[in-house]
């Protein structure tokens, strides 16, 4: 199978493997056997194009890794020129007598034009070209190989195990692994090549100066003793024809030096060096204005020419110019990309299936007609929702979720609907264009309008246009628009709906904002005695009888302190009301007064009677008969609706055990009033008892 694959290669390589291999024997040939001028020219031509080809490409290339084969191309390079030395050596000193073009035209005419004429300048100009080539180039080029490979080396194992944990956690498949692996033994063998490679640069600038040396030497002692040259003749003929050869081998040289030096020096950066050099200096128009403003100074400068200076700060300032409207138009064009691919990521979420699944939280949904008629109030309606959110994020310490505006046709058009996670909680009819006189108790004023009922709380109100507006204020009733009902609709549903509204993901949020002893004590809680999903169970109940939970601190370190004892949430919650009771009745508290209404003995009686027990006393279930509910209801709500007509801010307040199931009862009555346990007054209180519930 091996030797069936290895013939497959060869035969599909189209003969180019045999001509390569040809290549390679032939520049080996060149070291041993003589070559005629024109094929000499030839050579020297190829090893000039091949160095140029190998610079253009490196120029290219996004990545080094792109050129892998260069240390390859580049022991070639060398072999080309260091042969081809080799081959005109042999011409200058067998043909060197007959003239300045015995070893070839492309040598006399590097020796006429770069020399002009003059070996010395000849000479001059290939020493410095050795210079830099061996000094400057190829020595920077080692050192960058060297360190780039000594890193590239230590970083494998960190990379391999980086492509490890890719693929176990599931980022990357198999393929994507091997890929990654592949490159990265290529990256290191590449790098690790260029090391070795950067060498054959820098032995052959220093063969490239023996050479000619003794191309000099040799070619005088020949031309004086065997052709009867005058050492003068023979020094400038050979002189000019070994300077010549050193100049024609130098510049290939420092040409792929040069590639090699971009090669190793690119890094990370990706992209051809073009992209990188000019992308780089040209994303900083302030540097070249500031380059413009200091060549302009320069031209100005007595003793310094203005034409060259003034011209570059011209082209500076131009291209400063030009580059600052590019990245304008370019972020522009970037935010209106992003808008469009936002919106169009909105509309196909808005078109999809998936979409029609999901939910809002909160959501008010308007008639067509009121839709209509509140567009001018629009921005008002979400100002005022935004500070209503601020509202209830300070009263009750979490931020409750945004309110979704809809429009649907298919309710009605003056109606709106409150919905909590999709299901609609609350609706009503509006008036459109009247306003609501909150009348209560009180007689009907003396204004055309129609009877109805406030849709918040219940409350008796009358229904008049909004032109009567200045004869409500007269008589001093207060009145409610049709933006300040709907909000005020919308504010009390949400405080019905409090516990519905705390998610498990605001749960851990309110957790996280924490400081970080309070984060550790809830995890070594919800480790050890209570979950995450107790402890929100937990908020919620307090949320459910409109107890903030701003003070979470408080309320964890209660939670923490029961927890290893009781697992029951309602417990709990009791426990954390009783540890925060100063939070309880200041939030009730007027003026310094907190007022109550107290249960009375007939019913403490009958509530502990109806507790059920266990056979170690725990409450196990509440029971009271039914007409003994109806009769406690019909009490307490005579009670507490003939303070409340007074204006009191007040609570009721019960024993301990009886205190849930008081407030059971009264939440459906009155989810406004709160519900106290003797254990759970503030110590220093100044109670005003305001009566009881007999």
């Amino acid at each position: 199978m091996a030797v069936e694959a290895s013939l497959k290669d060869v035969a599909s390589s189209n003969g180019k493997d045999v001509l390569f291999a040809a290549g390679v024997v032939f520049i080996l040939a060149i070291l041993f056997l003589p070559l005629p001028t024109a094929f000499i020219d030839i050579g020297l031509s190829i090893s000039i194009a091949f160095s140029v080809l190998i610079l253009m490409v490196a120029l290219w290339i996004s990545k080094p890794l792109d050129f892998s084969s260069f240390p390859t191309i580049l022991l070639i390079a060398t072999m080309l020129r260091l042969s081809m030395n080799i081959a005109t050596t042999r011409s200058i000193l067998s043909e060197g007598h007959e003239g300045v073009n015995a070893a070839g035209y492309v040598i006399g005419g590097f020796s006429s034009f770069v020399m002009s004429g003059d070996f010395v300048i000849g000479l001059i100009v290939f020493l410095i070209l050795v210079i830099v080539n061996f000094v400057v180039i190829t020595k920077g080029s080692t050192r960058i190989a060297e360190v780039g490979a000594r890193f590239t080396l230590d970083a494998v194992p960190g990379k391999q195990m980086s492509i490890d944990a890719d693929l176990s956690a599931g980022i990357i498949d198999e393929k994507e692994a091997q890929r990654r692996r592949r490159e990265l033994e290529e990256e290191s063998s590449f790098f690790g090549s260029m090391d070795g490679a950067s060498k054959f640069v820098r032995g052959d600038a220093i063969a490239g100066l023996i050479i000619t040396a003794i191309n000099i030497f040799g070619g005088i002692v020949i031309g004086y003793t065997r052709h009867g040259m005058s050492l003068a003749e023979a020094a400038d003929v050979f002189t000019k024809l070994s300077v010549g050869d050193g100049l024609v081998s130098q510049i290939p040289a420092l040409i792929v030096s040069l590639a090699a030096g971009l090669l190793v020096s690119k890094g990370g950066t990706r992209g051809s060096a073009d992209k990188a050099v000019f992308g780089q200096l040209g994303a900083y128009p302030k540097a070249l204005q500031l380059a413009a403003l200091l060549m302009f100074i320069f031209a100005m400068m007595p003793g310094l020419p203005m034409l060259p200076f003034l011209v570059l700060s011209l082209i500076l300032a131009g291209s400063g110019f030009l580059i600052t409207r590019r990245i304008a138009a370019e972020a522009e064009q970037r935010k209106i990309d992003a808008e469009k691919s936002a919106q169009e990521k909105t509309d196909a979420e808005q078109n999809s299936v998936k979409n029609s699944l999901a939910t809002s939280e909160i959501e008010l949904v308007l008639g067509k007609q009121l839709a209509t008629h509140l567009v001018p109030k629009r921005e008002e309606l979400a100002f005022r929702m935004s500070k209503m959110r601020k509202k209830f994020a300070s009263q009750y310490g979490f931020v409750i979720p945004d309110v979704r505006l809809n429009e649907d046709l298919a309710i009605g058009d003056k109606s709106y609907e409150i919905k909590i996670h999709g299901t609609t909680v609350s609706s009503h009819d509006l008036r459109i264009g009247e306003i609501l006189v909150l009348v209560g108790e009180k007689e009907l004023p003396d204004i055309p309008g129609e009877e109805t009922v406030e849709p918040a709380f219940g409350i008796r109100a009358l229904s008049v246009l909004e032109g009567f507006s200045e004869d409500v204020k007269q008589l001093g009733l207060p009145s409610a628009d049709n933006v300040a009902i709907i909000l005020t609709h919308l504010s009390e549903v949400i405080r019905n709906n409090l516990p519905q509204l705390l998610s498990y993901k605001d749960t851990k949020v309110l957790i996280d904002g924490l400081d970080p002893e309070y984060r550790k004590l809830t995890e070594e809680m919800c480790s050890n005695h209570i979950s995450y999903p107790g402890l929100q169970a937990v908020l919620r109940l307090l949320l459910a009888e409109r107890v903030s939970i701003r003070n979470l601190h408080l309320i964890l370190e209660a939670i923490a302190e029961i927890a290893p004892h009781i697992r029951r949430s309602e417990k709990i919650v009791e426990h954390v009301r009783m540890r925060i009771g100063q939070q309880l009745c200041g939030d009730i508290t007027v003026k310094g007064t907190l007022n109550v209404l107290r249960l009375g003995n007939r019913w403490d009686l009958a509530f502990h009677e109806s507790l059920k027990r266990d056979s170690k006393g725990e409450v196990r279930e509440f029971d009271m008969e039914p007409h003994l509910l109806e009769e406690f209801g019909t009490a307490a709500s005579k009670t507490i609706k003939s303070h409340q007509e007074a204006g009191v801010n007040f609570a009721l307040i019960t024993a301990p055990e009886v205190r849930p199931y008081v407030r059971m009862i009264i939440e459906r009555l009155h989810p406004n009033l709160p519900v106290l346990s003797h254990v759970e007054i503030a110590r220093g209180a100044n109670l005003n008892i305001l009566g009881n519930v007999s």
